[in-house]
């Protein structure tokens, strides 16, 4: 069984370093076997806040920003969140994002990579799986914190995670493939 993984890059701001990882976790993502990897860079979707008229609960969306993003997360059986940490909490644009749709999210599954200074993001991490847990999605146990990430891109804006990140994001996107298989079959 394949299954897709939408990679989300959470940060919109100018001059972000998100992609980079992004990219990184995508190429790792690739060598796993079962994997269908996509990417999606919340800059692209442009969304605004919260402007639908109606709750997300009905899928009865009314502008195309939301309706291009409900059919990217629609689309995927699980994810991967790529997130800084800002002022020890997720980007709002990601926390936004999310609450965005709500049937789209049920009964898949979710792992995080988050970077930032010393804690590599920790905080920003658990604040998320606790949105997405309350989304219906299963955000895996295991994360990947990137502490001083910074260090690891190089001079033309590639990161390039040590042996040990590598490691920890392998085990991770298993983590997110065996659960991703079990709740497809609830969602068949």
């Amino acid at each position: 069984m394949t299954l897709t993984l939408a990679i989300i890059t959470g940060s919109t701001r100018p001059g972000r370093k998100g992609p980079a990882v992004a990219q990184w976790v995508a190429e790792v993502a690739r060598g796993q076997s079962g994997l269908s990897v996509t990417g999606i860079d919340l800059a692209d979707m442009e969304l605004p806040l919260l402007d639908e008229p109606k709750h997300p609960a009905m899928k009865d969306y009314q502008h195309e920003h939301t309706k291009r993003w409900s059919k990217a997360i629609e689309a995927a059986d699980a994810f991967v969140f790529v997130t800084p940490e800002y002022d020890f909490f997720a980007p709002a644009a990601l926390v936004n994002a999310i609450q965005c749709l709500s049937q789209e999210w049920k009964y898949k599954a979710a792992g995080v990579v988050s970077y930032g200074g010393i804690s590599g993001g920790l905080r920003s991490s658990q604040v998320l799986r606790g949105l997405l847990g309350n989304m219906g999605v299963m955000a895996v146990p295991q994360s990947v914190p990137l502490p001083m990430f910074a260090n690891h891109i190089d001079d033309k804006g590639v990161f390039n995670g040590n042996e040990k990140m590598v490691e920890g994001l392998t085990l991770m996107l298993d983590e997110t493939a065996k659960w991703a298989k079990a709740l497809k079959t609830i969602r068949a």
